[in-house]
């Protein structure tokens, strides 16, 4: 099935219930929407079950989309909404863990960072370091670098200081540079 257009007429035929626009508004937010969730998520089936449930409220709040906004960026926004209300009933758990991750990975890190590696790192190579973040680091750099949220907005969406969002920030960016190195340092050996 091809890219669905998003247009008023659609839209109003998935607010009267209609299961073929239904259908072609999910193929169009799992096209522009699965990437997003891969970002929060580390396996396809969490990010998959992610989207469906931003979905279903994207779907009960089509009547709150107001006349000539564009779709994309208000799916985006709720579809993200969605991701931190789903961290924040794990967050107890998420922390935890993150915590742990976090000093274990901390124990074996070094201080010395090259960055020749960046340059030459593909998108997917990026998303698969991403994934090997912690938990919490991870989403603080995603809602930071890659959605653009302040460390202020962060913190309310969160419910961390902003002190503490900068340091997740710091943490994260640290971590993938070492993840960088390391791979560009596969990439030099395998030459």
């Amino acid at each position: 099935m091809g890219q669905a257009i998003i247009t008023p007429e659609l839209l109003n035929a998935c607010r009267r219930d209609d299961r073929r626009a239904i259908q072609a508004l999910y193929f169009h937010c799992f096209k522009t929407l699965m990437p997003v969730c891969f970002r929060y998520h580390k396996n396809e089936e969490d990010a998959r079950a992610a989207l469906n449930h931003g979905f279903m409220k994207i779907l009960t709040g089509l009547d709150s989309m107001q006349g000539e906004m564009n779709f994309n960026a208000w799916s985006k926004r709720i579809m993200i909404n969605a991701l931190i209300d789903e961290y924040r009933r794990n967050k107890k758990r998420n922390a935890i863990v993150s915590q742990r991750e976090s000093e274990r990975e901390l124990e074996f890190s070094d201080s010395s960072s090259v960055n020749e590696g960046e340059n030459e790192l593909v998108y997917a190579d990026l998303l698969s370091l991403l994934k090997e973040l912690p938990a919490i680091s991870g989403r603080v750099f995603n809602l930071y670098v890659i959605d653009g949220f302040n460390h202020k907005e962060i913190g309310e969406l969160l419910g961390m200081s902003e002190g503490t969002s900068k340091w997740h920030l710091s943490t994260a960016r640290k971590l993938l540079r070492e993840k960088l190195e390391k791979l560009d340092e596969k990439r030099r050996m395998a030459i």
